[in-house]
């Protein structure tokens, strides 16, 4: 009796907890309000789901993008979005309560599509680490997740011990590759970039203004960086830094620091993205002890 009265309270109170309204600011700024927290989830962005699976609200996902691969059980969830596209007419069947999209993803056409199904939609765009935290605190708080704040907390010491032991080092000049034909770099406005701030390396096309400018082979050449760093999914060796291989008056290329990260890592606004960081924390303090 004892045990079933116990069992009983427990589904009260998640009874209660699943009935009380709930609130967050997306990165648009815009207020998204619900009745109760989050039970059907369409994320729509890899970077969502494995933030959403991270705060543990991961079973709540009901349809997600082609390249939502990680963790392992997000490869079983519906696919309803590929590249700049959305099914509409999936995304209405699986019956969400919550759309989460990435704001830079889609179209905007698109995104005011989604917003005719009648169902609250969170725009997602980081724009920095501690936005990485901050976006799954406000997760947390729409699908009541009780771990998204200490999740959210061990990311930003993450951040904060990896800042506290290289950001004050002597500087390191880093290119960040792209693409290559046309040959492509990042400026101080990405995360990345501040990802190579907080390792103590300087981007050597930081002031450009483009999120993602297009540069010359010669003014990379010029510029003489110590580190060279591109990205490929699970950092599989690729040709992207051959055509740096002649160029051997570089430093980069003369000290052999052409450095190929994780692009599932790096380039997703998830958790995991302090990992790689930390590999590129780790290439770029090599390049100060070569002579």
């Amino acid at each position: 009796m004892r045990a079933a009265a116990a069992l009983l309270g427990l589904l009260l109170v998640a009874a209660a907890s699943v009935a009380q309204p709930v609130a967050a600011t997306d990165d648009s700024g815009q207020r998204i309000e619900l009745p109760h927290s989050a039970q059907r989830i369409v994320s729509l962005a890899p970077h969502i789901t494995e933030q959403l699976f991270a705060i543990g609200a991961g079973d709540r996902i009901v349809a997600t993008t082609e390249f939502a691969d990680y963790p392992p059980q997000a490869k079983k969830i519906p696919r309803v979005a590929r590249a700049h596209s959305v099914d509409l007419e999936r995304v209405a069947a699986a019956k969400p309560d919550l759309i989460v999209v990435w704001g830079s993803g889609f179209p905007p056409a698109m995104i005011d599509s989604l917003r005719r199904l009648a169902v609250p939609v969170f725009i997602s765009e980081p724009g920095s680490l501690d936005g990485i935290a901050s976006s799954m605190e406000r997760l947390g708080a729409l699908t009541g997740s009780r771990t998204a704040p200490q999740v959210a907390a061990d990311l930003r010491a993450r951040i904060d011990a990896l800042r506290a032991r290289y950001a004050q080092r002597t500087p390191v000049r880093v290119f960040y590759q792209i693409w290559t034909q046309p040959l492509m770099t990042l400026a101080g406005t990405h995360v990345i970039n501040e990802a190579i701030r907080l390792c103590g390396g300087r981007n050597i096309f930081e002031s450009l203004t483009a999120i993602a400018p297009q540069v010359s082979l010669e003014s990379v050449v010029a510029a003489d960086p110590q580190v060279m760093v591109t990205a490929e999914p699970d950092a599989r060796p690729s040709d992207a830094m051959d055509l740096w291989r002649r160029f051997d008056g570089v430093s980069a290329v003369r000290n052999r620091l052409l450095v190929t990260l994780d692009a599932n890592k790096i380039n997703r606004d998830g958790p995991r993205i302090v990992d790689e960081i930390a590999v590129l924390c780790e290439r770029i303090d090599a390049a100060r002890h070569t002579r």
